[in-house]
């Protein structure tokens, strides 16, 4: 055998390795023919992404309503309605302040997310 000639086993791995390589690429090509476009871009409404941001109003807004703003849980809620009923409602945004558990820190986080519209 000569150094550098290709001998008739190699040849033939050639030859099948050149035929697998043509039988993967034609089920590529039949593969991205028939397979179903993939959607790329869907529109889906801003409502069903971004909750709700209107301002709650602290004289009529539920205790589940209440424990959806941000720092405020069921309990504090709880508490944010009994005070309402106690004191008949919320003359300003400010005067959550006076419910137990609220400070200046949480108020802060409120801004923007509550209103007082219906007064005593």
């Amino acid at each position: 055998m000569e150094a550098g000639k290709i001998t008739k086993t190699e040849w033939l791995l050639l030859g099948l390795t050149g035929l697998f390589l043509c039988i993967l690429l034609g089920l590529f090509v039949h593969d991205r023919q028939t397979a179903p476009p993939v959607e790329t871009e869907v529109q889906v409404p801003q409502e069903e992404i971004l909750p709700d941001l209107s301002p709650l109003d602290l004289n009529t807004a539920t205790a589940e309503e209440l424990a959806t703003l941000p720092g405020i849980g069921a309990e504090l809620a709880g508490r944010i309605v009994a005070y309402r009923e106690a004191h008949g409602g919320f003359d300003s945004v400010e005067e959550i302040m006076e419910v137990s558990g609220i400070g200046e820190g949480k108020f802060a986080a409120l801004e923007g997310r509550i209103t007082v519209e219906d007064t005593k």
